[in-house]
């Protein structure tokens, strides 16, 4: 049987016109509401329906992804050990929702599959970096200095894609790379007992090693924070609210996060050492870390995300650094300089130029990707 654009069925004499269910009546003032006038509409979405808007909860998977390297600093342990047991704790949580999106969904392709387990190689990467990192300059500064990927991945996607560069990426970027200094205390005043060369050196070696598994991920055509396409040479203007994506979520996610364990052992245990059984307080900073900074936060931002306009999106993961200086400000001691909060904010500035940008030019830009980070 076939139907065709104005509901008529052309294979037979039978006429099929599809017409859709009339809409629910709202009850005249006064009137009690009948029996199912609280499966559909607003009364049915009840209170959590209404404040679990895409804006808050990018709001929530955000907040939830900048108390990540505090939980990791007040872990206390090495950069490996830290590394591998996120990645072991969160694939607890991270294989049953797979398995589930697999009996929905069905099994990913060959390709993909293969894609997302060399990107989780390079996430393992950047964990242990990002890890070693905040053990040199601090929380707050490791999680601004992930923000080189801001330029690494454009460049990444110019060498092995040929994707045009926009004019104002040579302008941004090294506006950016002087606030990476001055955040890390390269340049200026570091913090009292900071270690910032080799902090800087770290992050940065994080960053573009997190930038390899975004452009992987990309690659893969399921990446874990959107559904846009790959890259065209002249995209489209995007449009103010993207469909809520319909591809595999958890699966891609659990399949880099397994992979990234392996790379993480691996680098973890020839540089830094791995201790499988940490002081219980240390694990749980780590368990917390995974619950809240990479199951709770995918589970928020993935599907919320595509929903807002990507200026609006870009702006609201911008909360990530913010909240992440904010926190460790606050609840364990940190005090940057007065020169790193200004580096802080010129990189926090020069990313939210530059995804503004890309999100009025209909490209895609590696801001919207930092959900993935957890």
């Amino acid at each position: 049987m076939r139907v065709d654009g104005d509901g008529q069925d052309k294979q037979g004499d039978i006429s099929l016109r599809l017409t859709p269910p009339a809409a629910p009546s709202r009850p005249a003032p006064g009137e009690q509401p009948g029996p199912g006038a609280f499966a559909t509409g607003e009364q049915g979405r009840g209170l959590l329906g209404r404040l679990a808007t895409p804006v808050t909860m990018v709001i929530g998977g955000s907040a939830c992804i900048s108390l990540s390297a505090m939980f990791v600093k007040l872990s206390d342990v090495s950069a490996g050990t830290a590394a591998v047991l996120r990645c072991a704790l969160a694939l607890l949580l991270l294989a049953p929702l797979a398995a589930v999106e697999l009996r929905r969904l069905g099994p990913r392709a060959r390709r993909p599959v293969l894609t997302d387990l060399a990107a989780g190689l390079l996430l393992g990467v950047d964990f242990v970096f990002w890890a070693a990192s905040i053990r040199d300059v601090g929380a707050s500064i490791a999680t601004v200095l992930l923000n080189i990927q801001v330029i690494v991945f454009p460049l990444l996607a110019r060498l092995l894609t040929r994707t045009p560069l926009p004019r104002g990426f040579w302008l941004t970027a090294p506006v950016l790379l002087a606030g990476v200094a001055l955040a890390g205390g390269a340049i200026g005043d570091p913090e009292p007992g900071s270690s910032p060369v080799t902090g800087i050196l770290y992050g940065t070696a994080a960053g573009v090693a997190f930038a390899g598994y975004l452009f992987l991920t990309r690659l893969a055509g399921a990446p874990p924070t959107t559904s846009d396409p790959q890259p065209t040479p002249d995209p489209a203007p995007a449009p103010a609210a993207p469909s809520r994506p319909r591809g595999h979520i958890a699966v891609p996610v659990c399949t880099a996060t397994f992979s990234a364990g392996i790379a993480s052992g691996i680098l973890g245990g020839l540089w830094t050492g791995i201790d499988p059984t940490p002081e219980p307080a240390a694990l749980g900073w780590l368990a917390a870390m995974a619950v809240l900074g990479q199951v709770l936060a995918l589970l928020l931002i993935t599907p919320a995300l595509p929903r807002l306009a990507p200026a609006t999106g870009a702006a609201l993961l911008l909360l990530q650094p913010v909240l992440a200086i904010a926190t460790a400000v606050a609840f364990i001691g940190e005090r940057p300089t007065v020169t790193q909060y200004a580096g802080c904010l010129l990189v926090i500035a020069t990313v939210w130029y530059a995804t503004r940008v890309g999100a009025r030019r209909g490209a895609e830009t590696p801001a919207l990707r930092t959900a993935g980070r957890s």
